[in-house]
């Protein structure tokens, strides 16, 4: 068994990370465990791109499709369901596979988690109501304030990084910023291997359109429809999945299946970009694939 039992695999959407880590676990007899946020969900199956049951009966598979839409995880959350697991599996001598494509979780396994104390939903409250009345640029001045470093940090329009770092200063009188500078990793650097896949963009992105031609195939209409007719808060993580806003609409009857898939299909695009660039940013020394 190698001394290392733990291999991070990382990458944007529709680069191939569930079929290397399939292929790896077929040599090894990994377990995989998820590492992306919208596969979570029960009800995200089709939308999310999860491992089809046949590739889930091939291999173990852990953290797949565990939480209702209802139910917002949190990177704390999830990170400590992924300790839990690692620990079971070094009992078991058994290598792991942590795939997915949500950077924050990688972060908080190879450079550390804040344990921020829960912030009181009137403090939450209170930041979003000062930035709505007051506006971007005054609410800025209000955070920088409390916490320069995250005022500075934070791009323009991040709406909810910037009331949450605000929140965090009033509930906690400790900054973001402070609270993050005293994290540490959860994960030891000597405990696992490491890998980016990372496709041509070209090659990438035409992976991301024939994705959604392939969802509607599989019930991505009605994955919506499901969760549509549930009512759920907008702002929950589930519903903010690529594709539900898009398809949403479609049913509503305000655009052509079409123009739902063309949008979709951007809107997929854009996000395979954003976690190109994140991935590019965040882990230059990682092996790329």
């Amino acid at each position: 068994m190698p001394d290392r039992q733990i291999t991070l695999i990382a990458g944007p959407t529709a680069s191939g990370k569930s079929r290397l880590a399939l292929d790896m676990a077929a040599r090894t007899g990994a377990v995989i465990i998820n590492a992306d946020s919208q596969q979570l969900y029960a009800d995200l199956r089709v939308l999310s791109a999860r491992p089809s049951v046949e590739d889930e009966a091939a291999a173990e598979h852990r953290l797949y499709g565990v939480a209702d839409a209802a139910d917002a995880w949190s990177v704390g959350r999830w990170s400590r369901a992924v300790l839990e697991i690692l620990a079971e599996l070094k009992t078991q001598k058994r290598p792991a596979l942590i795939v997915g494509g949500t950077g924050l979780y990688f972060t908080a396994l190879t450079k550390g988690l804040a344990d921020i104390p829960e912030v009181p939903a009137a403090a939450r409250e209170e930041a979003m109501a000062l930035y709505d009345t007051e506006g971007e640029a005054a609410f800025r001045l209000r955070l920088t304030a409390l916490d320069p470093p995250a005022e500075a940090a934070i791009a323009p329009g991040d709406r909810q990084r910037l009331t949450r770092a605000w929140a965090v200063g009033r509930a906690t009188t400790r900054s973001l910023s402070d609270w993050q500078a005293s994290t540490h990793p959860l994960l030891a650097r000597e405990t696992y291997d490491r890998i980016v896949v990372e496709p041509e963009r070209p090659d990438l992105y035409a992976r991301c359109d024939a994705r959604v031609g392939l969802m509607v195939e599989q019930g991505a209409l009605e994955e919506v429809r499901a969760l549509v007719a549930r009512s759920l808060d907008p702002a929950l993580p589930a519903m903010k999945a690529v594709g539900v806003r898009e398809f949403a609409g479609h049913l509503k009857g305000e655009t052509t299946l079409d123009q739902a898939m063309t949008a979709a299909r951007q809107a997929t695009r854009n996000y395979a970009k954003r976690q190109l660039t994140w991935f590019r940013n965040q882990t230059p020394d990682w092996p790329r694939a």
